[in-house]
């Protein structure tokens, strides 16, 4: 830590929270306050001049400035790929898995407050990161934020390489390994809700005639065949 960073930490109001997100940004932000808006969760929002303040809307910027600044590293990173390649990797890299598990890593869950006892949600850490990315674009621009990302989310060449070999669409694969076979499945898909404050979500099961074969789910439609389908595949990988 500089020591234009010690002396934002010394002035700082909110100490502890200065100190904890120091690591995951790399300084200490003068307006702490503002930074700690991308960990409100939705249940514990603060009226402010009869808005509701809450990680939601820095999480909507956050998530295009995200696809902007993956899209362009990609671009300039796989200069002989197709159009095809590269939107693979953009989703490889934004998949909700992946920056679930970033959040996670970087720490976020010890920056987040109590939720007032509401579900999270299984994609928490992911939004948080991504209304943080939108904070770190309106505070400190896009150069920042665009160090910030390519540092922290993308992870460099090494971890590139991890993600290209990552598989993402399972359900294209049981699909074609079912047709392959003669086995025919079907996937039905129902959207659940957890009541009031709290996140809903989406399930699915896959049959085989009235035989269930796996169940998913996830914030979304296509995630929740995603996760019903990779489940399917890992059982019969199991017993094959």
């Amino acid at each position: 830590m500089n020591i234009i960073d010690n002396i934002k930490l010394l002035l700082s109001k909110e100490k502890k929270f200065a100190k904890n997100i120091y690591p995951v940004l790399g300084f200490v932000p003068w307006n702490v306050a503002f930074y700690k808006i991308p960990f409100i969760h939705r249940s514990s929002s603060i009226v402010y001049k009869g808005a509701l303040i809450n990680y939601e809307r820095l999480e909507y910027l956050g998530d295009a400035v995200l696809d902007l600044i993956v899209a362009e590293y990609l671009f300039k990173h796989y200069r002989d790929r197709d159009e095809g390649f590269l939107s693979q990797m953009r989703s490889k890299i934004v998949k909700r898995q992946h920056l679930n598990e970033t959040g996670i890593r970087l720490g976020l869950a010890q920056l987040t407050p109590e939720s007032n006892g509401q579900q999270l949600g299984k994609n928490y850490y992911g939004d948080v990161l991504e209304a943080l990315i939108g904070a770190l674009f309106l505070k400190r621009g896009y150069r920042t934020t665009k160090k910030f990302v390519i540092k922290k989310v993308i992870g460099g060449q090494m971890n590139l390489e991890t993600i290209e070999k990552t598989e993402t669409d399972f359900k294209s694969r049981l699909i074609e390994w079912a047709q392959k076979n003669k086995y025919e499945i079907r996937f039905e898909c129902n959207e659940k809700s957890c009541g009031e404050g709290k996140v809903p979500y989406f399930t699915c099961r896959i049959y085989h005639g009235d035989i269930v074969l796996s169940e998913g789910e996830g914030e979304t439609k296509k995630e929740a065949e995603q996760d019903a389908a990779e489940h399917a595949i890992r059982k019969e990988e199991q017993t094959s």
